[in-house]
């Protein structure tokens, strides 16, 4: 990727490749990259806390991240993510309301994070970026919706089973309680679950 050693970036080339097969050119990554500001945050860091407006988009080099919200005082993990993967409040950047959202880093991580005006702008000014953004959340929110609906559908074991196929690396970094409470289900469930199918 010539635009990384033009711009003298550390991305990892996973993060270009699903930036370009969202629709975006290489050739116009470079009005995107300089915008970028690499951060570093230690492992249990709260990235976004719930009930704040966050004007920063995130993008994970190199970590994972779990996204949860408070029900009856108990955590519930809604979705857990790691590198290429990009974090932010939706309520925060696209109506400038308190996001319901906490995300949390599971392991030291680095991020690369662009602000939202910086990343509004962009959209204003170029059509190219703004339907990029377009289907960046797209996106997201197309994962989203499979889970809720696979959650709703299937089988305790057939989540499971989903997870494990589409994100095997998670499952060896993350620990079972959260895999758990993304799931739906108890932490006994899911170690029953893995017996089985081991």
């Amino acid at each position: 990727m010539k635009y990384l050693r033009y711009l003298n970036l550390n991305f990892l080339e996973n993060t270009i490749k699903k930036i370009l097969t969202l629709g975006l050119r290489e050739e116009s990554l470079p009005k995107l990259l300089p915008l970028l500001k690499k951060v570093n945050f230690p492992k249990g860091h709260m990235l976004i806390k719930a009930g704040r407006i966050e004007r920063s988009v995130y993008f994970i080099e190199q970590g994972i991240a779990r996204a949860f919200c408070y029900k009856d005082d108990k955590e519930v993990n809604f979705w857990i993510g790691s590198e290429s993967n990009i974090l932010l409040s939706y309520n925060s950047l696209f109506l400038n309301k308190p996001g319901y959202e906490n995300i949390e880093l599971l392991e030291n991580s680095v991020l690369y994070k662009v602000s939202d005006s910086v990343l509004l702008n962009l959209y204003h000014t170029d059509l190219e970026m703004a339907n990029w953004g377009r289907k960046l959340a797209e996106s997201e929110l197309i994962k989203l919706e499979e889970s809720f609906i696979n959650r709703q559908f299937k089988t305790a074991k057939e989540c499971y089973e989903d997870f494990i196929k589409s994100s095997p690396d998670i499952l060896q970094r993350v620990q079972l309680g959260h895999i758990a409470s993304f799931l739906g289900i108890s932490q006994v469930t899911l170690s029953r679950i893995r017996a089985e199918i081991k």
